[in-house]
């Protein structure tokens, strides 16, 4: 079995754009950069990474009779947005339990962004004051039981859509997507830079490159502070997504690279290199990255091509996923 055997559910405008960033290149010094932007992928609310991964999972929640899509993220969470975007489309409800994950003062914080966006789209938003953590909760298990309740079928799709049988197939296409991209452009990119969290992004990445002949290197970067259980969730789901695209072997350890060092102490809270990160981004290229994925990642990518962990020779792809909204939560940050 292979992916093209998996039913896809069109949301994106087709393949996202691949870029080069000339200007953030030559102040670098080091490799040539380009940028893969899901932040542009679809007319969806502004798309994103998480839009790709529920193009597979749209056609499972048909077919199980769904009417609602019950998720879960940060008050700021990109992924919820996306649900409530698709929801909307599909002509579906969306319950969306919006969690206490990042320690943020700011007085805005849960009525701009991406929670506006998702309530305007018609969400049922539950506030909820737990903190941060990748795994399943109590408050999503209590939704799912509430839609079931009141006579719904809902659809249960984790934080970041990772968690999921399917969830890593959106960007094992996304692989596929960038070895056609290559072939149009005449260029091989060596090296991939992403940020991890949830992890099923990485990980569809991983699974998908692992079946074509040329090697490159997946960069993880973590933002989520917590190395060991994201590290854990990449490798599973990128095996479990090898599996079912049928890659017919095992994926081996150093294909899983997740990296710490630009997280900081805790998720969603911006350290000094992701503002310096979001302002090189910003003033260079006009290309805005946000504070809780995209500013860790591109901190990182700017560290290790200085460092020569990443070498001149490299064509290096940075994975934009789309992130921007969230900065509205964050603007005491760039005052000046």
């Amino acid at each position: 079995m292979g992916l093209e055997d998996f039913p896809r559910y069109p949301l994106m405008f087709g393949p996202s754009p691949v870029h080069p960033l000339p200007r953030l290149t030559e102040h670098l010094g080091g490799a040539q950069v380009w940028a893969k932007r899901e932040d542009v992928n679809s007319g969806l609310a502004f798309g994103g990474n998480k839009t790709r991964k529920l193009e597979y999972l749209v056609p499972d929640a048909l077919a199980q009779g769904a009417d609602t899509l019950v998720s879960i993220g940060g008050v700021q969470s990109n992924h919820t947005r996306q649900v409530a975007a698709v929801a909307a489309k599909l002509g579906l409800k969306a319950v969306l339990v919006q969690e206490a994950w990042v320690d943020w003062p700011d007085s805005v914080n849960d009525r701009v962004g991406n929670i506006l966006l998702s309530r305007i789209m018609g969400a049922e938003v539950r506030l909820d004051p737990a903190g941060f953590d990748i795994g399943f909760r109590d408050s999503w298990e209590q939704a799912l039981a509430d839609v079931k309740e009141r006579g719904g079928t809902p659809y249960a799709i984790p934080a970041g859509a990772s968690d999921h049988r399917l969830g890593g197939l959106g960007f094992a296409n996304w692989a596929y997507e960038v070895a056609q991209q290559e072939r149009e452009m005449g260029i091989f990119f060596d090296t991939i830079v992403v940020c991890s969290v949830t992890g099923s992004t990485q990980a569809g990445m991983i699974a998908g490159f692992a079946g074509q002949d040329r090697p490159r290197r997946v960069l993880g970067i973590d933002a989520s502070a917590r190395l060991e259980a994201t590290t854990a969730q990449v490798a599973r789901i990128a095996r479990n997504t090898a599996e079912l695209i049928g890659l017919g072997r095992d994926l081996r350890d150093d294909e899983i690279t997740v990296l710490e060092g630009w997280a900081g102490d805790y998720y969603g809270i911006p350290v000094q290199s992701t503002l310096d990160a979001i302002r090189l981004s910003g003033s260079l290229e006009g290309m805005i990255i946000d504070p809780v994925y995209e500013g860790k990642s591109m901190a990182a990518l700017v560290d290790l091509v200085a460092s020569g962990d990443i070498p001149k020779d490299s064509n290096v792809l940075y994975a934009h996923l789309g992130g921007q909204p969230a900065l509205n939560a964050y603007s005491a940050l760039f005052r000046a």
